[in-house]
């Protein structure tokens, strides 16, 4: 009797074994000290916040799948919610609206919002979720030709648009901190390159993504004091800068929280380089199937 008992002991002891060795975790979230933490936690502490900026990679499938899991467990944490989204330009909010009421069909969003190319297969479930839940949308991106013209002309070449243009824009000037990590990281990798020799090409190219996190940030704001779920490609909030250095500088007793997105072999432990002032990090193994 006391054999089997050994016996079946080993036996379950075995199987345990196993079955964790055949564990495939497809992502694992990581806390601010870089320890692994769960999904339950992090909505626990995200829901505290004023601003949640969600830093993704655009053709990650568990970024856009986590996003939606998100947006429904706040909904049911807040009564007034609101989603803001940097994969619609500022300038398209009427033809977003129109589609959330009801009044046009999706094919007139699909032709006439710029949405993008992966549109259907990683933002469309969460326009879809808004849309069934009233739940308001802000498109907070600035229009890329903006954007271009910056990268081309510079700042000052915004001042030459008229006022109509500029209600899509953050208000002039837009101060930009050419300190900040995420910039100075920009400017090193353009004068590494054979085309980023030009020093005034390189500084145009981190104004043009300052004015991107500016105008993000601005739209943001018009939205408090609801709470908000902001969603961004990662290095638009890495390491609390970009859009979040923006809200701070509006509002600095603003309670902003972030989530950053990495790709690692293994995501049992958070990588030393993938470590960022992060309130969560979102480990993803780097073989993962992409969106496009």
């Amino acid at each position: 009797m006391i054999i089997r008992q050994i016996i079946m002991i080993v036996v379950l002891w075995l199987i345990v074994i196993i079955g964790q060795a055949q564990k495939l975790p497809a992502y694992q979230i990581f806390n601010q000290k870089g320890k692994p933490t769960s999904y339950a936690k992090m909505l626990r502490t995200l829901a505290k916040a004023d601003v949640v900026l969600f830093g993704e990679l655009h053709n990650n499938p568990i970024c856009h799948w986590l996003e939606l899991q998100l947006l429904r467990d706040l909904h049911q944490e807040y009564d007034s919610l609101v989603l803001a989204l940097e994969m619609f330009e500022a300038d398209n909010q009427l033809v977003l609206d129109e589609y959330l009421l009801g009044t046009i069909q999706e094919k007139h969003l699909l032709n006439e919002a710029k949405v993008w190319n992966n549109y259907a297969t990683d933002y469309q479930p969460l326009i879809e979720f808004v849309k069934a839940n009233d739940i308001p949308v802000v498109a907070s991106n600035i229009p890329r030709r903006y954007a271009n013209l910056v990268y081309r002309q510079g700042l000052s070449a915004l001042d030459s648009l008229t006022d109509e243009a500029k209600q899509w824009i953050a208000p002039l000037p837009i101060t930009v901190d050419m300190q900040l990590a995420s910039y100075q990281e920009m400017l090193t990798m353009m004068g590494g390159s054979s085309h980023g020799s030009n020093t005034g090409e390189a500084e145009n190219l981190v104004h043009a993504q300052a004015v991107k996190d500016a105008t993000m940030a601005h739209f943001v704001l018009q939205q408090l004091p609801r709470p908000i779920l902001h969603i961004n490609g990662s290095y638009h909030s890495q390491d609390k800068e970009g859009i979040a250095w923006y809200l701070r500088q509006a509002q600095p007793d603003l309670v902003i929280m972030n989530i950053h997105s990495v790709e690692q072999a293994e995501i049992d432990k958070l990588s030393e380089e993938n470590q960022t002032d992060a309130d969560f990090t979102i480990g993803i193994p780097s073989d993962m199937t992409k969106t496009y």
